[in-house]
């Protein structure tokens, strides 16, 4: 069973198919059909709605796409579509007044991103309009009218009180995992589960390619997976973070992860999407772990009562294969701190500024004492099977002066270092000239933040 609340009233479902979305469910069970299908892939924020749980005694609201949303994650929580705004809500009004609609398909979703800005929703508190709204796509209209409605509402809290004690008192019906010790336990039971985040990406599974994902289990609820511990040697974050909730600790380790974050999907990707479960899915144009390996982050897997920690880059064994054992999960990852005096660049390179996958992801991490490199840590996404480090690269760079010539050097060498592939994303040539590219850059003194570098 599913229990969940929608718009104050307790919804149960006694017969849902486990990979059933929420968006499917609106339309075609509750005939809440302002949510739309325009993409079924969470790419264009037509189907966004609003999901809701505890955060001690406040509600913490978050976008989401519904379309990649499966029913068993509602459990426990709290609902909104656009017809719990009853279309009178200060966000419908300034679109209506600023004629921010045309044939009217996206602009419930738009309201909705919107909407959730208005309340202070996850991912959206200082965030400029026109972030919040960078994961729905309108293709009549044009955004003018939309940013100028959205910066017409003030940012506010409702009065979640009712709300709150709803959520107190419902219970979770469904049976997830609420500690790493019950899933460690299942997964050593039953080591065929597919374990579900966010289902960024799972989702696609199911409605691109109608997949049976077998026996699953979400562990959204996972509270020991939530950890983000800061300390001053390094920041650890455990599997279940949230790409939202990490962005601000991930900034404040370097600037460059902040941003790169930003072009991670759009606010309602970030939204579910997890740190964990980007590593854990092994994509080689995952945005996060050529950061992350060049900075020296490590893994902790666990097995039951076991643990154990490695390098991330060694996570990665090829294409679709990672060091994971039957019955294993990601636990966390830990990303020392860099030296105050580390040249640290992280650059994303895609055909859209905005939610678009990385043509080529390329991180470097690198320490000069006079004159001298004396560590080079770079690796790339998007340049082979796997993400993984530049091993010719960071070998003629390290012990050797800082110059123009060895640079270049250190650039060429990257020819050697991947064999990347051609597809829609770009070339193998265009991949190796702007992998150089990027580290010819960093000698230029070219320091753009990742925030202005795209293809």
């Amino acid at each position: 069973m599913i229990r969940f609340l929608l718009d104050g009233a307790v919804i149960e479902i006694t017969d849902a198919e486990p990979t059933g979305t929420v968006l499917d469910y609106l339309r075609y069970t509750l005939r809440r059909t302002g949510t739309k299908e325009g993409c079924a892939e969470g790419d264009c924020g037509a189907c966004t709605v609003l999901l809701g749980e505890l955060a001690g005694d406040i509600v913490q609201w978050r976008a989401v796409n519904a379309c990649i949303l499966f029913l068993p994650m509602l459990d426990g929580k709290a609902l909104k579509t656009v017809e719990s705004l009853g279309g009178t809500h200060p966000v419908q009004r300034e679109m209506v007044a600023r004629h921010g609609s045309q044939c009217g398909f996206c602009t419930p979703g738009f309201i909705m991103s919107l909407y959730g800005r208005s309340l202070g929703a996850l991912g959206t508190e200082g965030v400029p309009v026109g972030d919040v709204i960078a994961g729905n796509l309108c293709r009549c209209t044009g955004y003018g009218p939309i940013l100028v409605a959205g910066a017409a509402v003030p940012v506010a809290a409702e009065d979640d009180a009712a709300t709150v004690e709803a959520l107190r008192a419902l219970r979770p019906a469904y049976g997830h995992p609420t500690t790493t010790d019950e899933l460690a336990d299942l997964l050593l039971a039953e080591p065929e589960t597919r374990i579900v985040a966010g289902a960024t990406d799972v989702g696609l599974w199911v409605t691109k390619q109608h997949r049976d994902l077998g026996a699953t289990v979400f562990i959204g609820d996972i509270a020991d997976l939530k950890r983000i511990e800061e300390t001053p040697d390094a920041l650890t974050l455990g599997a279940g973070v949230r790409y939202s909730e990490a962005r601000e600790a991930l900034a404040r380790l370097h600037p460059d992860l902040g941003e790169l974050v930003r072009r991670i999907g759009g606010v309602q990707v970030r939204n579910a999407g997890t740190i964990g479960g980007n590593i854990a899915n092994g994509s080689p144009i995952g945005d996060m772990p050529p950061a992350l390996i060049a900075l020296g982050a490590e893994l902790t897997l666990r097995r039951g009562a076991d643990r154990r920690t490695i390098p991330l880059e060694s996570f990665f064994l090829s294409y679709g294969k990672q060091d994971r054992a039957p019955g294993e999960f990601v636990e966390s990852v830990r990303i020392p701190r860099p030296a105050p005096d580390a040249l640290i660049r992280i650059v994303k390179l895609s055909k859209r500024f905005d939610s678009d996958i990385s043509g080529v992801c390329g991180a470097f991490a690198l320490r000069i004492a006079d004159g001298i490199v004396t560590e080079a840590r770079v690796a790339f996404g998007g340049m082979a099977g796997i993400p993984a480090r530049a091993p010719g690269c960071e070998g003629a760079l390290t012990g050797a002066a800082w110059n123009e010539a060895n640079v270049e050097a250190a650039a060429l060498a990257l020819v050697d270092d991947y064999q990347p592939l051609d597809d829609l994303r770009g070339s193998a040539a265009y991949r190796r000239k702007v992998a150089a590219n990027l580290l010819r850059r960093i000698w230029a003194g070219q320091h753009e933040p990742v925030s202005v570098l795209h293809g």
